[in-house]
C-alpha cells in the first residue's frame, strides 16, 4: 500500500483567508511543508474575486452599522475603533511584503479612495454629527471632516447632489484616507509569492472529500475534479478558508467545537456602472443607513471600485436567498449542511427572523426599476442604460447555539478550532477580507501558542511593530505606523511605489 504525502499544513481554499495563513506561516517557519488545495481553476474564484465584494478596505472610516446607537440617544464607537486598528495590522503586512520585494506594485491591489458617510432626515443628521464628535476624539479619526453644507457635498460628491430636493436635510462626513482594496488581485499576489517559496504547493482544481483524525494530526481525502483520482495527505494542522465550503468541511472534521454551528446563505447583487463620463464625477466609497428592519449586511453605498487598472462604479448590495453555500456550490448545500447537533438552533433562527426571510424574499423579487429608485436616493440623476446587474458572491451568515434563543444568527466571522489546535475554520462573512491578518494571528496564537511566544515571537514583532490594542490605545505609535504604511505601499504623493507597471 502507497505511502501517503506527509505535510506540515494543508490549507482548503485559495482565497484571501489561506493565502494569508499560509504566506505568514512560511514567514515565521520557512521550513514549513505545505499545501493549499483549492476547487476552482484559480485563486480568488469565490469571496475574495473582486466583483464579489464591496473592496472598502473596511477600516470603520464611513460604515454606519459599527457605530451603532442605543435607545438613550448614546453612541458606541468600539466596535469602529477595533476594526480601524485591525485593518493597520493587515496594512503593516502588506507593507512588510511590499518593502521585502513581495510586492513589487502595491497599486495594483490598493488605491487610495476617500471614504464618506452620508444620511438623510433630521434624525440622520443628528446621529451623524453626534458620531462625528465621538470619533474625531479619537486619533485613529482625527482627520474625519463633517458637513451640512450642499455647496461642500457637491466638491466631496459631485454625482450624488444634483437634482435633490433643495430642503432636504442632508450631512456627510469624509475620510480622505480610505482605499479601494482589490482583495483578488492581492490573494493572487500572496499565492505567486508563496508558489515561489521552496516546499509550498498550490493545487487548483482538488476538492478536499474527506477529514479524519490521524493520532495528533489528520488525513486528508483530495480528489482531483477533472480525473476524478483521488489521493491522501498526511498533516499536523489543518486550515478550512473555503468561505462558505467551510462549514460543510468543519462538519466532515468532527470535532467538538463543530456542533451546533449552521449557516445560512445569503447572496447578493450589485447595479454597476463602467461608463467613464459617470464615473470620473464619483472618487469616494459612500455608505449610508440601511432601512429601517433590514439587515447590517444590507447597507446601501456607492463605491469607486479599481479593479485591474479600470475604474467602476457600484451601488448596492442588494440581498438574496439561495440555498448555495457558494456561488458555484449546489442547492443542496444547505439542507445537507442540517445535523441533529445544529437543527434546534437554526430552527430557532427560523422563527425568530422570518422578517430577514421576508425582506430577502422582497428583494429577490425587486424589478430593475425598483433597483434604480434605490440608487437614485443616492444618486438621484442616475440613467438606467449606465447601469448592469452584476452577482455578487454568497455569504454565510453564522447560526450557533445561544442558551436564551435556542440558536442566533451571527452577522460577523468567527475562528473554530479543535481543542488540540490541530484543526481550525474560519466561518462567516464581513469585515472578513479587511480584517484577514489580524483573523489569521488570532489562529496562531490559538492553534501554534508555543511558536507564537518562542520561535516565531521575534519575526512577529519584525513584521507587527505594534498590534491591535496598542494602536488603538497609543496615539503618537498609531500615526508612526499609519505613515510608514502609506509609503510603503505606495499611497503617499511622491511614493516611488506609485509608479507602478
Amino acid at each position: 500500500m502507497a505511502q501517503n504525502e506527509t505535510v506540515d499544513v494543508v490549507l482548503v481554499g485559495a482565497g484571501i483567508m489561506s493565502a494569508t495563513l499560509a504566506v505568514l506561516l512560511k514567514e515565521l517557519d520557512p521550513a514549513l511543508k505545505l499545501e493549499v488545495v483549492e476547487l476552482m481553476d484559480s485563486g480568488a474564484a469565490e469571496s475574495s474575486n473582486p466583483w464579489n465584494n464591496a473592496g472598502t478596505g473596511h477600516a470603520g472610516l464611513c460604515e454606519l452599522n459599527y457605530t451603532p446607537q442605543a435607545a438613550d440617544g448614546s453612541i458606541d464607537i468600539k466596535k469602529a475603533v477595533h476594526i480601524n486598528a485591525q485593518f493597520e495590522v493587515s496594512r503593516q503586512f502588506w507593507a512588510y511584503l511590499s518593502k521585502k520585494g513581495a510586492f513589487p506594485s502595491p497599486r495594483a491591489f490598493i488605491n487610495p479612495v476617500p471614504h464618506l458617510s452620508y444620511v438623510e432626515g433630521d434624525k440622520g443628521v443628528s446621529f451623524l454629527k453626534k458620531r462625528f464628535e465621538m470619533l474625531k476624539q479619537h486619533h485613529a479619526f482625527s482627520e474625519m471632516e463633517y458637513t451640512e453644507d450642499k455647496s461642500v457635498m457637491s466638491q466631496w460628491m459631485p454625482l450624488m447632489m444634483p437634482g435633490r430636493p433643495a430642503d432636504q436635510a442632508i450631512a456627510a462626513t469624509r475620510v480622505m484616507k480610505g482605499t479601494d482594496v482589490n482583495f483578488g488581485a492581492l490573494t493572487n499576489k500572496l499565492l505567486k509569492h508563496l508558489g515561489n517559496a521552496p516546499d509550498a504547493q498550490v493545487k487548483y482544481c482538488k476538492k478536499v472529500t474527506n477529514l479524519r483524525r490521524n493520532g495528533s494530526g489528520w488525513t486528508v481525502s483530495i480528489k482531483d475534479v477533472n480525473s476524478g483520482s483521488s489521493r491522501e495527505v498526511d498533516a499536523r494542522f489543518v486550515f478550512l478558508g473555503a468561505g462558505g465550503a467551510a462549514l460543510p468541511l468543519l462538519q466532515l472534521s468532527g470535532i467538538e467545537e463543530s456542533k451546533g454551528f449552521g449557516g445560512f446563505p445569503v447572496s447578493g447583487q450589485w447595479l454597476r456602472c463602467d461608463n467613464p463620463e459617470v464615473v470620473k464625477h464619483h472618487q469616494a466609497k459612500v455608505y449610508s443607513q440601511a432601512a429601517v428592519g433590514s439587515p447590517p449586511m444590507s447597507v446601501p453605498h456607492l463605491d469607486t471600485r479599481v479593479v485591474d487598472g479600470k475604474t467602476s462604479l457600484l451601488f448596492g448590495p442588494y440581498a438574496g436567498f439561495t440555498t448555495k453555500f457558494l456561488k458555484h456550490g449546489s442547492f443542496l448545500d444547505l439542507p445537507l449542511s442540517v445535523r441533529m447537533g445544529n437543527i434546534g438552533p437554526m430552527l430557532a433562527v427560523a422563527r425568530d427572523n422570518m422578517d430577514l426571510t421576508k425582506y430577502l424574499v422582497s428583494e429577490v423579487m425587486q424589478s430593475m426599476e425598483q433597483r434604480l429608485d434605490s440608487l437614485r436616493r443616492f444618486y438621484p440623476e442616475a440613467k438606467a442604460e449606465d447601469w448592469r446587474l452584476e452577482v455578487a458572491g454568497q455569504r454565510v451568515q453564522i447560526i450557533k447555539k445561544d442558551p436564551k434563543k435556542g440558536g442566533i444568527l451571527q452577522f460577523g466571522t468567527e475562528l473554530v478550532a479543535a481543542k488540540d489546535g490541530s484543526l481550525a475554520a474560519l466561518l462567516g462573512a464581513s469585515p472578513g477580507a479587511s480584517v484577514t491578518v489580524s483573523i489569521m494571528l488570532d489562529l496562531i496564537e490559538r492553534c501554534f501558542p508555543e511558536q507564537a511566544k518562542g520561535a516565531w515571537a521575534a519575526k512577529l514583532k519584525e513584521i507587527f511593530p505594534a498590534r491591535e490594542k496598542v494602536l488603538e490605545a497609543d496615539a503618537a505609535l498609531y500615526h508612526k505606523i499609519s505613515a510608514y504604511n502609506d509609503e510603503a505601499l505606495g499611497l503617499v504623493e511622491n511614493s516611488p511605489a506609485q509608479n507602478y507597471a
